[in-house]
């Protein structure tokens, strides 16, 4: 199964996704790495492991439509099986989501559907929930939609902060989403 990662940071859960192929744990090919904006550690550590890589800048662009054609262009150019969002923060357009046939895997830092968007850590903690987690799904034209492959849950300890249970949520979300791409791999969840 070949695969586009879009990153917008450091590419931690990218990096759990190259381990897990370079042990031999994870049947897929990571055909490139793209980013929204020049200088993101996850392009860096993608090329220090030899992957191809690419940035479409969004303030390069008029308009998001200018940028998002831009986007589907570079993707497309390495014909993936499925596009994987690796803590990308920009919101794709429907035709970017058609392009790809609908295989636009997304992670997300909470329990779907509670607490989308970009801070769901934040929220899920400001609402005192007890319990929250990470959710792999296939995303579709809305802001973290789409139908759920699979979710974990990680407690909320009396003493976290919000850094403190998103580090331990992640570690949780890059053994989900290395699981999910393996069953992606094998004919699970079409």
């Amino acid at each position: 199964m070949r695969i586009v990662v879009l990153v917008s940071g450091t590419g931690s859960n990218l990096q759990a996704v190259i381990d897990a192929v370079k042990a031999g744990e994870l049947d897929v090919e990571i055909v490139a790495v793209g980013a929204d904006r020049p200088g993101t550690y996850g392009v860096e550590r993608s090329a220090a492991a030899g992957l191809a890589t690419f940035v479409v800048d969004f303030k390069d662009y008029a308009d998001r439509a200018d940028w998002n054609a831009a986007l589907t262009k570079a993707v497309a150019s390495y014909d993936p099986d499925v596009v994987v969002s690796s803590g990308f923060m920009r919101i794709v357009s429907p035709e970017f989501i058609d392009a790809f046939g609908g295989k636009y895997l997304n992670t997300h830092p909470a329990l779907l559907p509670a607490f989308p968007g970009a801070h769901g850590v934040r929220d899920a903690m400001a609402y005192g929930v007890k319990v929250t987690g990470c959710t792999v799904h296939w995303a579709d034209a809305g802001v973290d939609t789409g139908p759920i492959i699979a979710q974990e849950a990680v407690e909320i300890a009396p003493d976290d902060t919000e850094d403190t249970l998103h580090e331990r949520i992640k570690v949780v979300e890059r053994r989900l989403l290395v699981r999910t791409l393996a069953e992606l791999a094998a004919g699970k969840h079409a």
